[in-house]
């Protein structure tokens, strides 16, 4: 089984950015969760981050083509404004589950909204990296 989990913009500064809202844990050890579920899981979990909205989009559309089964995204604050991610998520019906750490509904207002979640089958947030498990685990049983 083939998943992919995307990370948008300041992904990558887990560990540095706001620890109190995000955690301590920094990017590697997001990525050494994910192979280690992907070992117990038996599956292939790609990992991909981007700064940028087209080479999301881009990878998005990459995977209609390349066998991906599973998407497992965190837009940042993509999820808030980006029409065109959410438009390319919903050009692709394999199960989609939008992440975030923290509690999105306890922060600031334009938090609260999300305009890709619509084009997701679920949305998990304020679980901590956990939440990125929590999401794999779901797409594993729409899958099998």
């Amino acid at each position: 089984m083939k998943i992919l989990v995307i990370n948008g913009p300041n992904l990558n500064f887990l560990g540095i950015r706001e620890k109190q809202v995000y955690g301590t844990q920094d990017y590697a050890c997001l990525v050494e969760m994910i192979q280690r579920k992907a070992q117990e899981t038996g599956s292939d979990i790609q990992v991909f981050q981007s700064n940028h909205e087209g080479a999301i989009i881009d990878r998005i559309q990459e995977a209609y083509f390349d066998g991906t089964q599973g998407i497992v995204i965190n837009p940042g604050a993509y999820t808030h404004y980006s029409y065109a991610i959410r438009d390319a998520l919903a050009s692709i019906t394999v199960p989609k589950v939008e992440v975030h750490i923290s509690d999105i509904t306890a922060r600031e207002e334009f938090r609260k909204v999300s305009v890709t979640a619509p084009a997701c089958s679920l949305q998990i947030y304020g679980k901590g990296l956990e939440g990125y498990l929590m999401a794999i685990d779901h797409i594993v049983k729409k899958i099998c």
